[in-house]
């Protein structure tokens, strides 16, 4: 495809002259990024005073509050405070860690509904506060379902999973994310503690295409020591297949992962979406691990996410696998921007989970 332009910044080729929007964006990060304290308490206000702004995620208020929350971690407590008290109960990150005050408001809120909708939204922000009370109200909500569970499509322990957390039959907390969260940089230091899609010999038997170890990471890096895992850990696939089918691979302390098939699904002879030459592109896609490690929310606003731990940016909904071995839910672990990773040649993200127990890794695709 032939473009009349390119933009000045990243020489992307494009239909309008100027900066292409992925670059203003970084730009306008960059300067998100050198927020004072003062100009982070006065977004802050600012979006006390337009909640409604807020709520309705208009491009003002959502970029205040992702640029606290997610460049430098801070939601204010009397924020929380005038959110529950107007009742804005989108987006659910404004409910993060929310104070005992907040937290029992919340809870009358979902204790008194009757509208299906809004109690789902209330498990959201619920499930984003977190703590053992809020754990307390989960289970026995799973256990007496009101009559608004009628038109939920799951249970108050699957919406928990989208605060980072769920909990078992018996009423134990299960953590479904990792407490800390790395992203990655463009450069060139040759730093091999995660590699990002390593080309394979071996071959899908579903379309004939090349796998690919997608990521692998040396857990005893100390970075990467918040995953306690005492070996390297590599998730394998088809990386065409993978957008079309979930699929799950099992990896060794010494590095090595065998992919698991088939596909569910999945029949021989499929067309193969990505051929040797592209998994070349992925493989040189230049990404290294950030010496520095960002707020737990960094990625979890962002279509071009890559990034370890913390919180995903589901581009639909949260989706915490269950292990094939041991049947419990895994641990999000990675998520990777085919845009960002493929050099724009494709859409959509693959999520990384798993079960440490069971050395089982699960991958799966979203896109809009």
């Amino acid at each position: 495809m032939i473009f009349k332009y390119n933009c000045p910044r990243c020489n992307k080729g494009q239909n309008f002259e100027g900066l292409c929007l992925k670059c203003k964006e970084e730009i306008r990060l960059e300067e998100a990024r050198k927020l004072t304290p003062k100009q982070i308490q006065e977004r802050q206000q600012y979006l006390i005073e337009h909640l409604e702004d807020l709520e309705n995620l208009k491009d003002e208020a959502a970029n205040y509050f992702w640029d606290c929350l997610a460049l430098h971690g801070i939601v204010s407590e009397e924020l929380q405070r005038e959110a529950v008290k107007a009742e804005v109960f989108y987006p659910w990150e404004i409910y993060y860690h929310a104070p005992e005050d907040v937290r029992d408001a919340l809870i009358k809120c979902l204790k008194t509904t009757e509208n299906s909708m809004e109690a789902s939204h209330l498990l959201e922000c619920l499930a984003m506060q977190g703590d053992d009370v809020t754990l307390e109200t989960f289970i026995e909500l799973k256990r007496n379902p009101p009559k608004w569970r009628e038109k939920l499509y799951v249970d108050p322990d699957i919406y928990a999973e989208n605060g980072g957390w769920t909990f078992d039959e018996s009423g134990k907390r299960l953590a479904v994310n990792y407490d800390k969260c790395y992203c990655f940089e463009k450069k060139d230091t040759g730093d091999k503690a995660v590699v990002i899609g390593r080309t394979r010999e071996d071959r899908c038997p579903h379309c004939g295409g090349l796998l690919v170890d997608l990521i692998s990471i040396d857990g005893t890096d100390k970075r990467m020591d918040f995953l306690n895992v005492h070996g390297k850990i590599t998730a394998t696939c088809c990386p065409g297949c993978i957008c079309f089918a979930e699929g799950y691979s099992r990896f060794e302390l010494d590095g090595s992962s065998e992919a698991c098939f088939p596909y569910k699904g999945m029949s021989d002879n499929e067309e193969c979406y990505v051929s040797d030459d592209d998994c070349k592109i992925l493989e040189n896609n230049g990404l290294e691990l950030s010496e520095k490690e960002s707020h737990l929310f960094a990625e979890a606003n962002d279509w071009n996410a890559v990034s370890i731990g913390g919180f995903a940016h589901w581009i639909q909904d949260c989706q915490i696998s269950k292990c094939p071995d041991c049947g419990k839910p895994m641990r999000y672990l990675a998520q990777l921007s085919w845009e960002t990773i493929m050099a724009g040649m494709c859409e959509g993200t693959v999520y990384v989970e798993m079960c440490p127990d069971c050395k089982v890794i699960s991958m799966h695709h979203q896109q809009t």
